[in-house]
């Protein structure tokens, strides 16, 4: 399915991110500088919103439909950036290569995301940040958690491996990192099931 995903994502997200995300993602990413690693980078969405004045920005997508759209609006923005087909499991870059690292709506569909937590801390310099922002669990409504448990099995399957269910903020911690900034809210205009969000700013330790 993902030769889908990637033909109707930008639509399907549209309205998300003109009623949020797109002011989420700047918010976010403007403060960012030196070098730059984002990790399933999909279609490109986050292209806009990164400081022109990074001095390394890599965007990594093992998606070859994402990543042929993630290379068109790289050409169309003109900004100065590495393609990579790596997924977050498996990056091929030194230890300590990275100022920040940045995961936008991914840790979702991560084969194993305590795999990809632990090689993005690998790759930042100690210090270095982790910037997200994920759609998790509805732990704070049970009903709705409720039928994300229901409709997750057949969501993974339609979606890219999407879940729905997933508590990432808890899985940062457990990958070392320390919590810096934490946003909890409502993706608008979302389905209902992934509306739980969550955004902010982890560091590795020192």
């Amino acid at each position: 399915m993902s030769w889908l995903m990637a033909a109707v994502y930008d639509r399907f997200m549209q309205g998300s991110e003109e009623a949020c995300l797109a002011r989420w993602r700047a918010e976010l990413l403007r403060e960012l500088s030196g070098a730059v690693l984002e990790v399933g980078a999909g279609t490109g969405v986050t292209l806009p919103h990164y400081p022109r004045t990074l001095a390394r920005l890599v965007l990594c997508e093992p998606d070859p439909h994402m990543r042929r759209r993630l290379a068109e609006k790289l050409a169309a923005a003109g900004l100065q950036a590495e393609l990579c087909d790596a997924g977050a499991e498996r990056l091929p870059f030194p230890d300590a290569s990275f100022d920040a690292a940045v995961g936008s709506l991914v840790l979702c569909s991560v084969r194993d995301p305590r795999a990809a937590l632990a090689e993005i801390a690998r790759v930042l310099k100690p210090g270095g940040r982790l910037v997200f922002l994920e759609h998790v669990a509805a732990d704070g409504k049970p009903e709705r958690l409720k039928w994300q448990r229901r409709i997750e099995p057949v969501w993974k399957r339609l979606m890219d491996n999407c879940h729905l269910t997933r508590r990432t903020e808890a899985a940062i911690r457990d990958a070392g990192f320390t919590l810096e900034r934490i946003q909890r809210e409502s993706i608008r205009k979302a389905l209902p099931i992934v509306r739980p969000s969550i955004r902010g700013v982890a560091r590795k330790s020192e």
